[in-house]
């Protein structure tokens, strides 16, 4: 099936960045679809606790998703989820994206913001207990641990803040890292080295995943020293950054070796029309904020693509 409609602004995604874009587009009058292979809201919505949006004394990540997404609809902004993006042309005047392999949907510009997911460490047993004892998500899963002992893989500033947001439910939390040092803010690594419940192992990394039909240890190495331990637990949580979900776009537009869409200040990309924005582009920082401010600038940008496209059309039918 072909929607006639010709949008103005289709985008890629409905994370943060996609949001934000929504809605300035809509807002913007322009005719704006954002086709989304999840649910809205995207790493948002394993967010337990955002203190630190502009305005917002504190929210989940869920809250914060779903008014963003609420804004954008109320504007006009349509969004269809759950679906799956099987072929795009992008390059053409008019760019087309094909959804389940039978829908298809044009426009005149694109934002892609297909956003990031976890990290895995690939160690023998991760894949076995992921779902059973082996989590990325401390707002989907830390209810599971009420009283138990758990481990938190990573040093930034998700390891340590959601190591600290654990200590809700967990005994313990020990925290594996392997450098010497961590990557956070101060005020994250102040908060998880105060709180007595977290432990740490430093310059270690987890070689094995131990269990029966659930998790119940793993196979700690300190990389300094050599020597190896067993930690008994029942619950792990790993984050260790993100892997941009950008490989369909692989031989369409232009990726660095990280898999990173590469943009210019104005997040286009290198192809005219197409533009960039949240956790799939390369940039030193990786927040909401960020995400949102991501969104806007891409909005702003394809709003004055469009409008550059419609003022050509205008003069045209006018000579």
């Amino acid at each position: 099936m072909k929607d006639d409609t010709i949008y103005d602004v289709i985008i890629l995604g409905a994370g943060a960045a996609g949001l934000a874009a929504g809605i300035y587009t809509s807002r913007a009058k322009l005719s704006t679809l954002i086709l989304n292979e999840g649910t809205p809201g995207g790493q948002l919505v394993l967010t337990h606790e955002i203190a630190n949006y502009p305005g917002v004394e504190s929210t989940s990540g869920y809250q914060l998703g779903n008014i963003m997404k609420k804004q954008a609809k109320s504007f006009g902004c349509k969004i269809k989820s759950n679906l799956h993006i099987t072929a795009v042309d992008l390059k053409s005047e008019t760019k087309t994206v094909e959804v389940n392999g039978k829908d298809t949907y044009a426009a005149h510009t694109v934002i892609l913001a297909p956003g990031g997911r976890p990290r895995m460490l690939n160690v023998p047993g991760e894949e076995e207990f992921k779902g059973r004892g082996i989590s990325y998500c401390a707002t989907c899963d830390g209810d599971f641990f009420q009283d138990k002992e758990i481990i938190v893989v990573g040093g930034g500033n998700s390891a340590l803040e959601e190591a600290v947001s654990l200590t809700k439910y967990a005994s313990k939390v020990t925290i594996v890292h392997q450098f010497d040092h961590f990557q956070g803010f101060e005020h994250a690594i102040r908060d998880a080295r105060e709180n007595e419940k977290i432990e740490f192992e430093m310059e270690s990394m987890i070689q094995e995943f131990i269990g029966n039909e659930n998790l119940e240890a793993a196979r700690v190495k300190n990389m300094r020293t050599g020597e190896e331990k067993i930690i008994n637990v029942e619950g792990t949580f790993i984050f260790i950054g993100y892997v941009p979900n950008t490989a369909f776009f692989k031989d369409v537009v232009e990726l660095n070796e990280y898999g990173e869409l590469l943009t210019d200040d104005r997040m286009k990309t290198n192809i005219p029309g197409v533009f960039g924005a949240g956790d799939s582009i390369k940039k030193p920082y990786r927040q909401v904020t960020t995400a949102v401010a991501d969104g806007t600038i891409a909005a702003l940008s394809a709003a004055e693509y469009v409008n550059e496209i419609k003022r050509k059309q205008k003069d045209l039918s006018e000579a």
